[in-house]
């Protein structure tokens, strides 16, 4: 099953000083961060805050090009954890057919963005996540603002 989830917040973490993304899903239950580098995190906030380049950055080239062969970006969807790893598909329709893409996450998430897709995630990644500690008990309020407080 695959929840749709949406940016909650960009940031530092301050403990490995790495930027995170914290995604969210629309009633607020499931929350997972995804680390990522500094390179991304910076596409991925120039989108956010509408930040227009004078000359197409990596994902926009991407995006440009996925468009010039007639193809959509129809969504992302973030479908496994393997340690400490997230890992994410592309899914595009060129010519009425589906085309799935791997991708990192970060990258699909920057794409995601530039082409108004939604963002989806499995349940049993964000199920595998609380096993590591990633994300706090979604029942334990207290628990999970003390979490993002921390961080």
């Amino acid at each position: 099953m695959q929840i749709e989830m949406s940016i909650q917040t960009l940031m530092f973490d301050p403990g490995t000083n790495l930027p995170i993304i914290i995604l969210r899903d629309k009633t607020g239950h499931h929350m997972v961060p995804i680390w990522m580098g500094l390179f991304e995190a910076n596409a991925i906030a120039s989108q956010i805050e509408n930040v227009a380049n004078p000359r197409p950055m990596t994902h926009d080239l991407l995006k440009n090009v996925i468009e010039d062969l007639n193809a959509d970006i129809k969504k992302i969807v973030i479908h496994d954890l393997k340690g400490n790893t997230f890992y994410a598909l592309l899914y595009l329709e060129v010519n009425g057919e589906t085309v799935v893409v791997d991708a990192r996450p970060s990258d699909a998430i920057a794409l995601a963005l530039r082409a108004s897709a939604p963002i989806f995630i499995d349940k049993k990644v964000i199920e595998n996540a609380k096993k590591l500690d990633l994300v706090p008990d979604k029942n334990d309020t207290e628990q999970l603002q003390q979490w993002l407080a921390n961080l």
